[in-house]
């Protein structure tokens, strides 16, 4: 997508154990153009994105040039393109780098695209999908990743994510409808809010059941007539959708 267009939640597959808060990188001027972290992000999209199947070259780009290891604690930079998910602090999590890919691959985006995100952690989703699309609306439930993501995206030129704190269960009607929305925590059933919110011939990947059933990463699509469809992708891991719900 056009450079101008710029602006994540979290989502967690394979385990999740955090239990303390914890700072996030700090941006700096140079950090996101470091050779080391280039080459291990060119290593993460050929070794663990290419070889799974993922094949869209828009999304490819956009996880070849963020810079992930700025969206983790300090401490874990070095472990950023790892093949796995990583603690973001309050308990959440960056999702592993493939299931970014293959969630936002599957919505079919172009850059006309306007998206909701439900779960903005530390905002890596968001900036991927910044990079693909016209706008980004994220909503975190959590106060203080709202807060440092929103900061840190708009320092990383991110110009195009607007951030939200609240819960995200009920959308952001106010921008509705939307072409695509991507939810990055396991509800126990598709919310009615999101479907009423998402436009005809819209998509939402979401992964839907408990925290201790088995987990499904559902595609719904909702075709002319405003009915929605779903379909099982493939069994996943979630940390849970939480509010008032």
């Amino acid at each position: 997508m056009k450079a101008i267009w710029r602006c994540i939640w979290f989502l967690a597959i394979g385990g999740v154990a955090v239990s303390a808060a914890t700072g996030v990188t700090k941006v700096s001027a140079t950090s996101g153009h470091d050779t080391r972290f280039a080459m291990m992000r060119k290593s993460m999209v050929e070794q663990q994105i290419k070889r799974r199947g993922i094949r869209d070259e828009e999304v490819l780009n956009a996880m070849l040039s963020v810079p992930r290891h700025l969206f983790v604690p300090e401490p874990l930079a070095d472990r950023a393109y790892d093949d796995s998910p990583l603690p973001i602090g309050y308990g959440q999590t960056i999702s592993q780098p493939y299931i970014v890919a293959y969630m936002t691959e599957v919505l079919a985006l172009d850059d006309e695209s306007v998206v909701l995100e439900i779960g903005t952690g530390s905002g890596y989703q968001a900036a991927i999908l910044s990079e693909l699309v016209k706008k980004v609306h994220t909503i975190e439930i959590i106060s203080e990743l709202a807060e440092s993501a929103a900061r840190r995206l708009l320092e990383l030129g991110f110009t195009n994510v607007e951030v939200k704190e609240g819960d995200g269960y009920y959308g952001w009607p106010e921008h509705a409808p939307y072409d695509a929305i991507i939810v990055t925590a396991a509800a126990g059933h598709i919310p009615p809010p999101l479907i009423a919110q998402l436009k005809k011939n819209g998509r939402m990947i979401i992964p839907v059941g408990g925290v201790f059933m088995t987990q499904n990463l559902v595609l719904v699509t909702k075709d002319y007539n405003g009915r929605a469809i779903s379909r099982n992708m493939m069994p996943v891991l979630f940390v849970p959708l939480t509010g008032e719900h």
